[in-house]
Formats: C-alpha cells, sequence, structure tokens
C-alpha cells in the first residue's frame, strides 16, 4: 500500500515524520544539532510529556462563568437597547430557518476546510495521524482558542502537544505551526489589501470610509511584507548569532533569543514551498475563511439583509482584528468591531446587531461541545499511540 494510502486510511505507520525539507532543514543543522533533534524526536515518541491542561479552581471556573454570562447578556439585552433597539431579540427569535440552517451547514464546511489545511501541512510523508486523529487535533484546538484568554495560544499549545505526540520532531513541529498560521492569515491580510483598496478606488460597489478599507489595507500589506523579509533570514541564524558574539552568557541570551525568528523563517518558507507545491488540500485556507465569510452573509438574509458582499468581507475581517484582545474567543472584541465597521459602511444598527451576534452563536458556539468532545477522544488517542510505543 502506498504512502498516501496509508495515510488516508489513518493506518498506524512509524513515528517517525519526515519529508524532504525536513531531510534538509537536519542536512543544514550542525552534528550537535542533529543529536538534539533526534533526541528530541524519540523523546516525543515516548516521553511523559503531559496533555496540555487549564489548572480550573472554583473561583476561576466562577469568573469565567461570570464573564461569560455577563458578555452575552450585554451583547444580546444591554446593547440593543442602547442602540434604541428594543425589538432585538424579538427578531433573532423570528429568523429564516432556511438561512439559520445553511449558517449552520456553511459553518461546518468551515470546519471540514481548516481540517483539510491541517492534513496539507502536516500530514506529509509517513505519519500515524489520519483523518479522525487530525479532526480530533483541529476541534480541540478550535475549542481551546475560542474558551480560553489566550489569544489563541491555548489552541496552538494543544496542537504542537498532539504533533509531537505522534511523533514529530519539535524542530518540526515548530516550523510547521509558523507555515500552517503562515497560509492561513496569508488569507486574512492579502484579503485586506485586495478588498480594502478595491473599496477605496471604486473597483467593489460600496462606501469606501479610509478608516476601514485604506487603513487595514496597509496594514495587511505590511504584514505580508514583513513576512516576506523574514522568510529570508537563514534557517540557522540562530547558530550565526551565538557565533558572531562568540558565546559566554549574552551569546547564549542572543542565540535563543534568535531562535524565534530562525523557525518563523523556516515556518514560513514552508508555506511558500506547500503554495508551490499546488496542493489541492491547501483550498482548505480560503475555504476556512470564505465559508465562515458565508455564515455572516446568511444571517443577514435570515433577517432580511442582503449588503454587497465586499462590504461583508471587509467588515467581517476588520472584526476579526479584535481577535487580538486578551478575551475568550474574542467574545466582545469580535463581535463591536464587526456592529462598528457594518454600521461604518452604512448598514443599519438594528440589522448588523442582529446578523453579526446570530453569526457569532454559530461561529463561537458550534464548535464548542464538539471540540470538548475531541478533546477527550484526543487523550484517548494518543494512549493508544503511546501503547504502542511500548509494546
Amino acid at each position: 500500500m502506498s504512502a498516501r494510502a496509508d495515510r488516508e486510511a489513518g493506518t498506524p505507520a512509524e513515528p517517525l515524520v519526515a519529508s524532504a525539507d525536513d531531510e534538509l532543514e537536519v542536512q543544514r543543522a550542525s552534528a550537535d544539532d542533529e543529536v538534539e533533534v533526534s533526541r528530541a524526536l524519540a523523546d516525543g515518541a515516548s516521553g511523559p510529556e503531559e496533555m496540555p491542561r487549564v489548572h480550573l479552581t472554583r473561583r476561576r471556573i466562577l469568573i469565567s462563568l461570570l464573564f461569560v454570562v455577563s458578555t452575552v447578556a450585554f451583547l444580546y439585552f444591554v446593547l440593543p437597547k442602547l442602540l434604541g433597539l428594543r425589538d432585538t431579540w424579538n427578531r433573532i427569535q423570528h429568523g429564516d430557518p432556511a438561512w439559520l440552517v445553511l449558517a449552520a451547514v456553511l459553518e461546518i464546511a468551515s470546519f471540514g476546510g481548516y481540517v483539510l489545511l491541517f492534513r496539507a501541512v502536516f500530514v506529509r510523508g509517513r505519519t500515524r495521524i489520519g483523518w479522525r486523529a487530525s479532526y480530533e487535533i483541529t476541534m480541540a484546538g478550535l475549542a481551546a482558542t475560542r474558551l480560553f484568554a489566550s489569544a489563541g495560544a491555548g489552541g496552538v499549545a494543544l496542537t504542537a502537544w498532539a504533533l509531537r505526540r505522534s511523533g514529530m520532531a519539535p524542530r518540526t513541529v515548530a516550523s510547521r505551526m509558523v507555515g500552517f498560521m503562515a497560509l492561513l492569515y496569508a488569507v486574512f491580510m492579502g484579503t485586506l489589501v485586495v478588498v480594502g483598496l478595491g473599496l477605496a478606488v471604486g473597483l467593489f460597489p460600496g462606501p469606501a470610509p479610509f478608516a476601514i478599507t485604506v487603513v487595514p489595507a496597509i496594514f495587511g500589506g505590511s504584514v505580508i511584507a514583513v513576512f516576506l523579509a523574514a522568510s529570508l533570514l537563514p534557517g540557522d541564524v540562530d547558530r550565526l548569532v551565538g557565533r558572531w558574539t562568540n558565546g559566554g552568557r549574552l551569546g547564549r541570551v542572543a542565540e535563543h533569543a534568535a531562535t524565534a525568528p530562525a523557525a518563523a523563517a523556516s515556518g514560513i518558507r514552508t508555506a511558500i514551498s506547500l503554495v508551490g507545491s499546488r496542493d489541492p488540500a491547501l483550498l482548505g485556507a480560503p475555504a476556512w475563511w470564505g465559508f465562515d465569510i458565508a455564515v455572516l452573509w446568511a444571517s443577514f438574509h435570515a433577517f432580511g439583509g442582503s449588503p454587497d458582499i465586499p462590504i461583508v468581507i471587509m467588515a467581517y475581517f476588520v472584526g476579526m482584528l479584535g481577535n487580538v484582545l486578551p478575551l475568550p474567543g474574542g467574545i466582545g472584541g469580535v463581535d463591536g468591531a464587526m456592529i462598528g465597521a457594518f454600521s461604518a459602511f452604512g448598514v443599519s444598527s438594528s440589522l448588523a446587531v442582529v446578523a453579526v451576534l446570530t453569526y457569532r452563536a454559530f461561529a463561537f458556539w458550534l464548535p464548542t461541545l464538539p471540540g470538548a468532545i475531541a478533546y477527550l477522544q484526543l487523550r484517548r488517542t494518543v494512549h493508544r499511540w503511546q501503547d504502542r510505543d511500548y509494546t
């Protein structure tokens, strides 16, 4: 059976994960680094590393529940009253069921795109990560990202842990994690540039307030430029820094500080290489964003609204910038920024509030329960991997 067939069937293979890019990375490393990677790989396959968990105390649970409940209450009850939208709740209850069902289906399709991209980036060569494990890792990671106020760090930590437990070398995990995020956010930033400037110059229909068209476009272009510049850094920049500083304590500190740029450069080059491979599974990146935007579009139609698609896209991505706030799942930050963006584009405040809150109900809550179940399933999957390693 071919390696591709093994992967699609989810057949457990050797815990070693190696692609041509990874082999080249190791060949460029020094002898000491090769030993370090080999040891890390062995530890990743059978070491005692524990699954990332959140230390839950009664106080922490109460604070988290209080935050979520108070935020939801503010968004669904207080905000409409502040805006003079007394019928918002009643309007939410009377949305078109057909459009709401379509929104739920589109959100599920968005998650499918995320899983597809995950496999395109991480499931390369021989691996024990089948379709089921891919689903468990991605859904558990998405749930962690939404539930914990860590700007996505909880989901990243959980994903990295599962990949290491599958037998993937830590150096490879770091590189591919950066590559995965680079592919996802290249779509984000590229869309800010294209749609923002398209609205500003009249290429797309709709109003074009400078603050939410040109400014985001400049931001997106700047991020793209920074990432492309980072890709030019050599993969062993951390070791080069150590040599230039002639060792010593200061040299070790500088070398350690340079490991992050080195991993980022390697990951961005991995993303560029994957794009060059023209793997159809990379369409998972635009699918992740596109279907999620379609959920917002369907939410407007559910309540009789139909803003121009470029406006829906731009307001969506401007709102998503609220995810940088240290709030669980961006609750409050994303909602407020998205509603504000639609208002700036001239969309009715009443319609914007109803549509955005409906969209957020799908985007935030729909993956939460499946993600929690996937977390428990992932623990059992990893235990099975460990049992096979020990036998």
